[in-house]
């Protein structure tokens, strides 16, 4: 068993914050109206209408007009045809840098031709899915476990949330408790427990529309950057019976949207065994965009279980998967022979582990191995951040850009470092306005960027992919200079 770590450089997480502290505290900075209506009407209704036109025909059969939350961008969603590298084309023939990277599985950058061309010859021969075991199942799972110590086993599943699910079954099956830790503000698939303090640190059931309370009853949430919070939740539920886990993604909640002290993940492993629990590492994100080692050969731990998605199936259908352990794993199957008989969790998936996910999976790891393409993608993340950091420093706006390797992050408006407090119950209702109101300046300042020819995530996140050049992060940055050139102050923020 090797162990594959990647080091990057990591921000100053302590001066981020600190930056995100004073952004929320400042008046909002964004696209200027006059601005904003003329990339509407000089770009989207002008340069888009094939892609407006076929919007508003799905949404007579497609709620809201698109199938992912992703697509979901303003003034409409523009129809893709062709992903190709670091480029995205709509359907009226316009080109886009893509810093989307459909959410963050291309690492190689969109449709490689070197995973293509292996996906193709399996469709040939054996078709999609089979429902049966394929060969590339033990190569995909080899290769991970071959890569990460804390991985002694790999289940495949459709997705991220499905693998988020299964971990918290794991876990409550291998320690008898019931009880789930998670970090506020993260985002661990959309299941019912985990939708808990979903987004925004301390809003445990707010932002969980449609979930009944009671189903939530055994999830807590713990701050970000804070141990002492945390052993607080721990040693609380060791009266009542125990924590089966503490759930995290190793670069803080959304992505490291809320990034944390390097040394973090070490502290959460220490309490984890200190209490009992079982420390799950939430790499749906990092997972293999930080090499093959993930954040945790970064940061030096090994979790007890490690979710999986996203680069697991180099962007194909199917991007799901749990890790870990063997003594945990085990709870994945009827039992291993001559061991101890154990009950299995109650865990399927007709369509996981398909042989198109696995061979797309398997070949995609080994190309980010052979190119050392996280690197070169990470390298792309530190030119484009310092490139937007002085595009910021020369308009004088108080936007914070930063980046943990090839995750990019240019907040304007800082939605997701709000947080809430509920020994002050009377400042919840500003949190959710105010949380509100920068979402949509969000959208207007990602439509902005849009015009200009770049897609980001939500206009506040960036990946970045081994198929940038220099040259292309500095066309990108020739576009944010146009659009911070159009922004201004808006109103006051929230003191």
């Amino acid at each position: 068993m090797t162990a594959t770590a990647t080091a990057f450089s990591y921000p100053d997480v302590r001066r981020v914050n600190r930056q995100l502290d004073e952004l929320i505290a400042a008046p909002i900075h964004s696209i200027l109206p006059e601005a904003l209506a003329a990339y509407e009407r000089d770009y989207f209704e002008a340069k888009c209408g094939t892609s407006k036109a076929m919007i508003e025909q799905a949404r007579g059969v497609i709620p809201g007009g698109v199938q992912h939350n992703l697509a979901f961008n303003y003034p409409f969603p523009l129809a893709f045809t062709k992903a190709e590298g670091a480029y995205l084309y709509d359907v009226d023939g316009n080109r886009y840098l893509d810093f989307l990277q459909a959410g963050g599985p291309t690492v190689l950058g969109s449709n490689p031709p070197e995973v293509r061309e292996k996906v193709i010859a399996l469709l040939n021969e054996c078709g999609p899915s089979t429902g049966l075991f394929h060969e590339y199942e033990y190569k995909l799972a080899k290769k991970i476990s071959e890569s990460m110590p804390a991985v002694e086993m790999f289940r495949m599943l459709g997705s991220g949330t499905e693998a988020c699910m299964a971990a918290i079954r794991v876990a409550r099956l291998a320690t008898k408790n019931k009880r789930i830790i998670k970090m506020g503000g993260a985002y661990h698939g959309w299941s019912d427990q985990l939708a808990y303090g979903i987004r925004i640190p301390g809003s445990k059931f707010t932002q969980a529309h449609g979930v009944p309370r009671r189903i939530m009853a055994a999830t807590d949430e713990f701050f970000p950057n804070d141990l002492a919070d945390l052993e607080r939740k721990l040693r609380f539920n060791q009266l009542r019976g125990g924590t089966a886990a503490v759930m995290m993604e190793p670069i803080g909640p959304e992505s490291g949207t809320w990034p944390l002290d390097f040394d973090f993940n070490a502290g959460v492993a220490e309490l984890c065994k200190k209490y009992g629990a079982l420390y799950i590492a939430d790499e749906v994100v990092s997972g293999f965009r930080f090499g093959l080692g993930g954040a945790q050969g970064m940061f030096g731990v090994e979790p007890d279980l490690t979710i999986f998605g996203k680069v697991v199936a180099g962007g194909y259908p199917g991007a799901g998967g749990l890790g870990g352990k063997r003594e945990y794993m085990a709870y994945l199957s009827a039992g291993i022979a001559g061991g101890p008989k154990h009950k299995k969790a109650l865990i399927g998936g007709t369509m996981a582990a398909t042989p198109i996910s696995c061979v797309a999976g398997y070949h995609a790891l080994c190309e980010i191995e052979r190119t050392g393409a996280a690197e070169k993608a990470a390298e792309m993340g530190d030119r484009l951040t310092a490139g937007l950091q002085r595009l910021i420093q020369k308009y004088a706006l108080p936007f914070v850009a930063f980046n943990q390797g090839s995750v990019c992050h240019l907040e304007t408006v800082g939605t997701m470092h709000f947080s809430i407090n509920w020994s002050r119950p009377w400042g919840i209702p500003e949190v959710l306005s105010q949380t509100s109101k920068r979402q949509h300046e969000m959208e207007h300042m990602g439509a902005a960027y849009m015009a200009e020819g770049v897609v980001t995530l939500a206009g506040s996140r960036l990946y970045t992919s081994a198929a940038y050049t220099p040259e292309l992060i500095d066309d990108a940055l020739a576009a944010f200079d146009r659009v911070f050139a159009n922004v201004g102050l808006l109103e006051q923020g929230a003191a």
